[in-house]
């Protein structure tokens, strides 16, 4: 397996400007990113020629912000053919020096506006008062900030005036727009926002009883797979000549023999691998651990691409993105990404084209070979034995004993 380290730092040429100090290091960072050297000296020149810029117009480094860097951007790009990445490598400067204490972090001018005062209370008090995580705190945030802006527009909220007909006529637009389960999800944040308004008194009236339920019945539809044929052609479609499909080739194992997650794989590190026990421990859902075996052939293929395939890097985490900086995904749809192409690429076009297609996958193939109920909701983790009920409804041969014949029609 190649080692994490870090690759030999980029020379850069030495400036007596105001971040002449810092130029030498952020140089350093664009090596352990894993930049090529002439990329990297690209990078290094466009900040020393901002180096110059700034001292030319005796711009402190103390006050220096985007819109400075913005500013030479625009001017640079006059004598000065522009890169595509020239932006991004003003970003991660001002990410290095913000970083580094160098300069500030900007702080947002002018008043809040007075539904974002009431965001922010209502997002304090989901925290304090019922401990939810960050996550659900944004969403409902979001979904109360599109509430109110539906009910209020440009106007500053008067909670006092809400009615049951307000809540009633956003639900139905939100259930217009989205999936039912996700409009059972608006639900959920409306509930939460206007009991929260009736406890500290701005509305006379506790309406979250009013707020409609959105119809969404268990096991309405049907979960999407792939054959065994098929998944085998979606496999074999990584090329394992290149780093790429030596990559997607371990992902896609993952997926399919092991029915994980995208955060799951996402957010798997080399400490997660146990070589010697055969296992994987994966962090799933509600901070759970659980361990997996290992198969042969997904080991194989993970032994492999961190021997053949993986960056240089300092990052823990298993799977690397290929183009520097080389860093773990940021999020789940890097590995729906890595599906899609593999289906394109194996003439393959099911309805679903998610991660979670190789999980229904796995299931329905388990399910169709003998397996139980139980062992399938072992394997893919579930907590609840309702979860897995939806793959009675591909078990195929046992649906047919359930079957009425058809009533016979005579003709007289």
């Amino acid at each position: 397996m190649k080692p994490c380290g870090r690759t030999r730092a980029v020379s850069t040429d030495s400036t007596e400007g105001l971040l002449g100090m810092y130029i030498p290091g952020f140089g350093e960072l664009l090596s352990t990113q894993g930049y090529a050297r002439s990329t990297a000296r690209e990078k290094i020149r466009l900040i020393t020629n901002l180096d110059h810029w700034l001292q030319r117009r005796s711009i402190d480094v103390s006050t220096l912000d985007e819109k400075h860097a913005m500013r030479f951007l625009s001017q640079r790009q006059i004598c000065h053919p522009s890169r595509r990445g020239d932006p991004a490598t003003v970003r991660a400067l001002f990410r290095y020096l913000r970083g580094a204490g160098i300069v500030a972090t900007p702080v947002l001018k002018g008043q809040p506006s007075a539904i974002d005062r009431i965001l922010t209370t209502f997002e304090e008090y989901l925290i304090t008062e019922r401990g939810l995580k960050q996550a659900t705190v944004s969403y409902y945030r979001c979904e109360v900030g599109q509430f109110l802006s539906h009910r209020f527009k440009l106007r500053d909220p008067l909670l006092s005036k809400l009615s049951a007909k307000d809540v009633t006529q956003f639900i139905l637009w939100r259930a217009s727009v989205v999936s039912p389960r996700r409009a059972q999800a608006v639900t959920g944040a409306l509930r939460g926002f206007l009991r929260f308004l009736h406890q500290r008194g701005d509305i006379s009236i506790d309406l979250a009883g009013v707020v409609p339920t959105v119809a969404n019945w268990r096991l309405s539809g049907l979960p999407r797979f792939l054959t065994p044929e098929e998944t085998h052609r979606l496999l074999q479609a990584c090329n394992p000549e290149t780093l790429a499909g030596r990559r997607d080739y371990a992902i896609l194992l993952l997926l399919a023999r092991l029915g994980l997650r995208a955060a799951e794989v996402v957010h798997m590190t080399l400490e997660d691998i146990d070589w010697d026990a055969g296992e994987l421990v994966i962090s799933g859902k509600s901070r759970r651990e659980d361990r997996l075996p290992l198969p042969k052939d997904v080991g194989k293929a993970l032994a492999q691409y961190l021997r053949n395939g993986r960056p240089r890097c300092s990052s823990r985490r298993v799977f690397i993105r290929l183009s520097a900086p080389h860093e773990g995904f940021s999020s789940s749809v890097a590995i729906c990404n890595v599906v899609r192409r593999a289906l394109s690429r194996a003439a393959l076009n099911p309805a679903f084209k998610g991660s979670h297609l190789l999980r229904h996958s796995l299931a329905t193939k388990m399910l169709r070979a003998g397996a139980s109920m139980a062992e399938i909701g072992q394997i893919l983790r579930h907590r609840s034995a309702n979860t897995t009920e939806i793959y009675a409804k591909v078990d195929l041969i046992a649906l047919r004993a359930l079957a009425q014949p058809w009533p016979e029609v005579r003709h007289e």
